[in-house]
């Protein structure tokens, strides 16, 4: 299991994306697909699990999103309708606030104040994503639309 996403304060709130494995391992036209969980933890009294399944472009989003956050602008990540959408704002006293909508199950909005982050926390998360490229590369390209392909041949 390796982390997508890690932020954690002193307080023992977090918001993490766990990646756990190829959805759908050797299968052409899901193997670059990522199951996968989003965790969120306010404290010892709440603790949350939304189970997802990302997509290749759903990484690239999220760089884009690291890139936002970077330049102090709020940005929303996940927000195709068809799994949790993630919301992060950076607030003037130094706090992230971390935000899981999960419009298409629950309903349910947790809203995680992170105000003591660590400096290298966007460094972070950054490396977390690289690591995560590393260990689940693309395997799979689209030829022409709808047509799959194995990019090195076929995986073991």
């Amino acid at each position: 299991m390796l982390n997508l996403l890690h932020l954690a304060d002193s307080s023992g709130r977090s918001v993490s994306v766990r990646i756990l494995g190829r959805a759908w391992p050797g299968i052409l036209t899901g193997h670059d697909f990522l199951d996968a969980e989003i965790v969120v933890a306010a404290g010892e009294n709440l603790t949350a699990c939304f189970p997802v399944t990302l997509l290749p472009e759903d990484l690239e989003d999220w760089e884009e999103s690291l890139a936002h956050l970077e330049a102090g602008r709020p940005t929303m990540w996940l927000d195709s309708g068809r799994t949790p959408r993630l919301t992060f704002d950076s607030q003037a006293e130094g706090t992230l606030l971390a935000s899981v909508h999960d419009e298409p199950s629950t309903g349910a909005t947790i809203t995680v104040p992170l105000p003591s982050l660590p400096p290298t926390w966007l460094t972070d998360q950054r490396d977390h994503l690289a690591r995560v490229r590393g260990a689940y590369p693309q395997e799979v390209i689209e030829t022409s639309p709808g047509t799959y392909e194995w990019r090195h041949g076929r995986p073991e």
